[in-house]
């Protein structure tokens, strides 16, 4: 039996900080995750320490300096050798319950999105000019402009996907802001070992960021931080998101990333005896990354009839994917209700089936994937996630488009298997209908560096742009000690 104490804290005097204890079994093993819960007092010094940290400490850093710091975490996070990185790869498949292998692979993946190179892709696509962090910079427009990063940025964090709270986070700590993260009670364990880690590499930064929990609904505790932060980053369900918006007062800024649903569309181009089979295996490989538990993992894959293989055979192409990643890649364990949700989901299907008879339903005997084959769609609905996903024909992208237009206020990414030509052509359509995210197929669970989450901006949504007008420096220039 293993124990992990999570999260991080700055020095707060002699405090006794007080651990709630979170248990957590996962491939044969136990882990007890004791995370730190303050009391309001102790919650109180924090955030002054970590607010005064922001003004002093990281506002004085170039934006240089914090990707270097960054990128440092991240090479030593990505060394198998390194101690962090073997306690995550320990702990996290105990905690998530996801196969070793597959986390081991999704950490590598994930983290290279945050090196160097990529983190200034970051600064470059939002920005444009990153010195705009660091000083006041000519504009176009005349005048200048310099961008100022909240003083305390408060994250609400969902555990769904492991290592998750990164984005966030490090956009955070890009623009100079104090964070203060709650972790989620599914997944407690990443973003404290990414805390600590960047502490032990820059000693400086100690006192600007705190890894912390609560439970959920703890509306003192989270209105008085919700009152104090400039900016609250929160990820969960819609309803739970819309709970977090009003205890938040209308001068605090709000970034909300609920739950959002995906899909795969394969042009009959894919589809030749060639290719097939590699359009399958990326397609299965999106299914099976997490389980479908990201907002970016696909329900439905819209198959274009007319190939040399039919939409029928590649729901069986696809089957034979999804039996092969779970020999190597095991679905984790599902939770009662989920195995009960994932049951139902599987009786509707084949409950329809009997009077849809091109419908069909393809599995393996433990229920642990399922492939559901129609010929023709119907109403965009989500599987049941937990590698459940259904296969849909069509002829024309015009009849894809029209399907799934009602759902624009839900819609993400979109993994695409087409020609040049059609990629653009049925991107734009796409992107008219509120898909904010168009990608290979198998690559819609790994969004590039600077991806623009659910349509909006990693770093211009946390800051604050000051402009200084050509008024007032012409101004200035008349007051100058040098003027005759």
């Amino acid at each position: 039996m293993l124990e992990e104490i999570a999260g991080y804290l700055p020095q707060v005097e002699d405090e006794d900080i007080e651990y709630k204890t979170l248990t957590f079994h996962g491939n044969d093993e136990t882990v007890h995750v004791k995370v730190p819960m303050l009391t309001n007092q102790q919650m109180n010094k924090v955030t002054d320490k970590v607010k005064t940290a922001s003004k002093e400490v990281l506002k004085s850093r170039t934006v240089s300096e914090m990707v270097t710091i960054i990128d440092k975490a991240i090479e030593q996070l990505i060394d198998r050798k390194n101690p962090y990185r073997q306690k995550a790869e320990k702990l996290l498949p105990i905690v998530t319950g996801y196969d070793q292998e597959l986390v081991r692979l999704g950490l590598t993946s994930y983290l290279k999105t945050f090196r160097k190179q990529q983190l200034q892709r970051f600064l470059i696509e939002d920005l444009g000019n990153p010195g705009l962090l660091d000083d006041f910079q000519p504009r176009a427009k005349r005048g200048f402009s310099k961008a100022v990063g909240p003083d305390l940025t408060v994250h609400v964090w969902a555990g769904n996907v492991p290592g998750l709270p990164l984005w966030s986070l490090i956009s955070g700590l890009l623009v100079k802001s104090g964070n203060i993260g709650k972790v989620s009670s599914s997944e407690p364990v990443f973003a404290g070992l990414f805390a600590q880690l960047l502490v032990e590499i820059e000693p400086s930064l100690s006192d600007c960021l705190a890894v912390v929990w609560w439970k959920g609904g703890d509306k003192d505790r989270e209105r008085y931080l919700f009152d104090v932060a400039d900016v609250v980053v929160g990820y969960g369900g819609n309803k739970s998101l819309d709970s977090l918006r009003s205890r938040i007062p209308i001068t605090t800024r709000f970034l909300p990333f609920g739950h959002k649903l995906s899909f795969g569309i394969l042009s009959k181009a894919s589809l030749d005896t060639r290719k097939a089979w590699k359009t399958a295996h990326d397609a299965a490989y999106d299914v099976i990354r997490y389980d479908q538990q990201g907002c970016y993992s696909p329900h439905i894959f819209y198959v274009q009839r007319g190939g040399r293989v039919s939409p029928k055979e590649f729901a069986y192409y696809l089957a034979h994917e999804l039996a092969c990643f779970e020999k190597r890649y095991p679905r984790r364990e599902l939770t009662i209700e989920e195995a009960s949700s994932l049951a139902e989901w599987r009786q509707k299907e084949e409950f329809a089936s009997y009077t849809d008879r091109e419908k069909e339903i393809i599995g393996d005997d433990t229920g642990a994937w399922t492939v559901v084959f129609e010929n023709i769609g119907g109403a965009f609905t989500p599987s049941s996630l937990n590698r459940s996903i259904k296969v849909v024909g069509f002829d024309q992208f015009d009849e894809v488009i029209s399907e799934v237009t009602p759902y624009r206020s839900y819609l993400q990414t979109v993994g695409i298997a087409a020609t040049p030509d059609e990629l653009f052509k049925v991107g734009g359509l796409l992107g008219n209908i509120g898909v904010t995210r168009i990608s290979g197929l198998g690559s819609m669970t790994s969004p590039e560096a600077g991806w623009h989450h659910d349509g909006r901006f990693n770093l211009l949504d946390l800051i604050n742009m000051v402009d200084i007008e050509d008024s007032a420096e012409d101004y200035a220039e008349a007051l100058a000690p040098y003027v005759d």
